[in-house]
């Protein structure tokens, strides 16, 4: 991809793009006029079918087979964005927000056409309220200028776009807890089936799109799948958003292809570990990942969906956390699991009672009190509430725990009562030398 040119983070190559007229000025809403006034809706998913376009926000699901599922002649329906960036180490939706918002608005709006639904919600995150406030003024000019309200460039489709702040808990980021956020009840999973494409928001066919995902959308109208597939990978086309913080020298959020390697991201981009220090660690997609021990092979992994998950892992959001040689892992997997149980909705007991029970053990452990039998103990938790909870956030709390005990076990023996490594007992005092025959 040519950096100077960015499909997502145009506002880097473009002054004020959050400007309306400079982003009208630069072709925008053209994608959304042309998809309302000369595609249908099922030519629009088509085009998004064809450009390969994953969902960004974790799960890498085909976005144009998503929209399709939708159930038929089930009226309304509605177009639900999840701007709920709660992962630890994920950043990049803000940026999209805060300094092109006018992209992010126009995919959801053709989403919206291509779901045949009049009415998009868009849930951010209670910490964004500036944020919001921003994106509120966006809105009302749109409507002021026509792109949004009644019969849409003479046409009879109409479209109404609201925001709705949450409340900073990271369940919300679960897409049925999410919709259960937005019709004011507890923000809660819900059981599935049904799925939100059949019963979604009150009971009605929903899409539930990442903020990255529908804004990859206004390119692909306007610019077709071909061109869209020209960076990334035939499986993974496009391009990806990659926060990057821990121990690197350039932290931030970065848009390359997808298949770019890990080196190139990690030294090229990032301008390598701080204090040239090595790399020991990384977390590919924010406090839930897979901890991974890095290695060549592991550098030069190329970061699309397919090629990380050959190596057990997710690319997830793309929230890259690194880890330095200095790194304790049994101090890291204290953070991620303490966070986690602090987000448990506490729904569900395996989430609920087994968070609590791993960080009782990793406080234990990482004050000095626990023996190598506790970390076995944690291993067994761990194990007890994989594949057993309601949502994914108690599979999330369990990955990195386990992960990091299969990998750098040494890391947490060492912090115990019986597997530290013993201090060199002491040598005698010599005797001083006695003067003998002078």
């Amino acid at each position: 991809m040519d950096q100077g040119k960015h499909i997502l983070f145009r506002h880097r190559d473009i002054a004020n793009l959050r400007d309306l007229d400079v982003y009208l000025a630069h072709g925008g809403f053209e994608a959304f006029k042309k998809a309302v006034t000369t595609l249908t809706p099922q030519q629009v998913i088509d085009e998004v079918k064809n450009a390969g376009l994953r969902g960004r926000g974790g799960a890498g699901f085909p976005t144009g087979l998503k929209w399709s599922f939708l159930t038929k002649d089930s009226f309304p329906r509605y177009v639900v964005i999840n701007s709920d960036e709660s992962e630890p180490g994920t950043f990049k939706d803000r940026e999209i927000l805060t300094h092109n918002p006018f992209q992010f608005l126009e995919g959801a709006m053709i989403t919206a056409y291509a779901s045949q639904a009049n009415t998009i919600y868009n849930y951010v995150r209670g910490e964004y309220w500036d944020v919001v406030a921003g994106l509120e003024r966006c809105v009302a000019q749109l409507y002021e200028r026509g792109f949004l309200g009644e019969k849409l460039f003479g046409t009879e489709f109409k479209l109404d776009f609201f925001h709705h702040r949450g409340a900073g808990a990271y369940i919300c980021g679960e897409e049925s807890a999410l919709l259960e956020s937005i019709e004011g009840k507890l923000g809660q999973p819900r059981l599935k089936p049904p799925f939100p494409a059949d019963k979604g928001l009150y009971a009605k066919p929903t899409v539930v799109n990442n903020t990255e995902t529908v804004t990859n959308v206004p390119f692909i109208i306007q610019h077709g799948a071909a061109a869209y597939r020209q960076n990334g990978t035939e499986k993974s086309p496009g391009t990806k958003l990659f926060c990057l913080s821990g121990h690197i020298q350039k932290p931030g959020n970065v848009e390359l292809p997808l298949g770019t390697t890990l080196r190139e991201l990690i030294y090229t981009h990032g301008g390598g570990i701080r204090g040239g220090k090595g790399f020991k660690a990384v977390m590919l997609s924010g406090a839930s990942s897979v901890v991974l021990k890095v290695d060549d092979a592991l550098l030069d992994t190329p970061l699309d969906y397919e090629s990380v998950a050959a190596k057990g892992a997710m690319l997830g959001s793309a929230s890259v956390i690194v880890l330095d040689e200095t790194v304790d892992l049994s101090w890291v997997i204290l953070k991620t699991t303490r966070f986690f149980k602090h987000e448990s909705c506490g729904k569900c007991t395996p989430c609920r009672e087994g968070t609590f029970w791993m960080l009782s053990i990793l406080e234990r452990l990482n004050k000095g009190g626990a023996a190598k039998a506790d970390v076995d103990l944690l291993q067994n938790v761990a194990s007890q509430i994989q594949n057993k909870c309601l949502c994914p956030l108690g599979e999330f709390s369990v990955t990195p725990v386990l992960a990091s005990l299969k990998t750098f076990r040494g890391d947490f023996d060492a912090r115990t009562t019986d597997g530290a490594p013993k201090a060199a007992p002491k040598s005698a005092p010599k005797k001083a030398a006695v003067e003998a025959g002078d």
